[in-house]
């Protein structure tokens, strides 16, 4: 499942799931354009990849929640200038501060979280579509979780926006399928000892956890020629990697 030739952003690159991402991918082949509001975050994904002997990526700090919409569109337009076309798009940045009852969430961090998880990915999207449509395929992979999706009491803003992450996702995957040209799935990583799942859960026994990298072969699944024709689907990572 060869990734040469391939260009792939990522943004929150510089997190557990990001970084065990880009290295997955880079060591395919995949040329990568890094995307964190970490500067050192990115720095640490950066010299992994090179360190690994994948092809050097480009770093883009960038923050997707403070960032205006023409920011956004300068982003496209240097990659378009720069590289031609993308190949692909992981939706990977998150936010979640803690489980908290709506009741006690204030204005600023709801919106704050809904900017990070959701609308983020809508403004790539738009953006980054021409771009992608300049490749011969192009995947967009959307990052969810499970339990989320149950509409779990406490799960506040972050909640929200995964159930309406998948819609989008749902949308979005059948506006393009006609063309044939973009897939978009949504990955499921289950349970995995990420920086996200340590803050939710602070008790558990992280031990017991599968580590970020078990998520590898999904990831350069769901970005090779090996998902071509799969498209509007939730997959979930544990059940993959079995």
């Amino acid at each position: 499942m060869s990734l040469n030739n391939q260009l792939i952003l990522i943004t929150g690159a510089g997190g557990g799931l990001g970084g065990a991402a880009a290295l997955a991918l880079a060591g395919q082949g995949a040329s990568l354009i890094l995307l964190d509001n970490s500067i050192p975050k990115l720095e640490k994904t950066y010299d992994a990849i090179v360190a690994a002997g994948g092809p050097e990526p480009t770093m883009y700090p960038f923050d997707l929640a403070g960032a205006t919409e023409a920011q956004y569109q300068e982003m496209a337009d240097a990659i378009a200038e720069r590289f031609g076309a993308l190949h692909g798009v992981l939706h990977s940045a998150v936010e979640f501060s803690a489980f908290s009852p709506i009741a006690n969430y204030k204005t600023k961090d709801w919106g704050h979280a809904l900017n990070v998880n959701l609308n983020a990915a809508f403004l790539l999207c738009r953006v980054l579509l021409p771009v992608l449509l300049a490749a011969e395929h192009a995947a967009i992979v959307f990052t969810s979780d499970s339990s989320a999706r149950k509409g779990q009491a406490y799960s506040g803003a972050y909640g929200v926006s995964k159930i309406a992450l998948e819609g989008f996702a749902a949308i979005l995957a059948a506006e393009l399928e006609s063309a044939g040209k973009i897939r978009v799935n949504t990955l499921v990583p289950g349970p995995v000892d990420s920086p996200l799942r340590r803050k939710a859960y602070p008790a558990e026994d992280k031990a017991a956890l599968p580590a970020p990298a078990s998520l590898q072969p999904a990831y350069v699944y769901l970005f090779s020629d090996a998902s071509l024709g799969v498209t509007g689907q939730i997959i979930d990572a544990q059940t993959f990697n079995r």
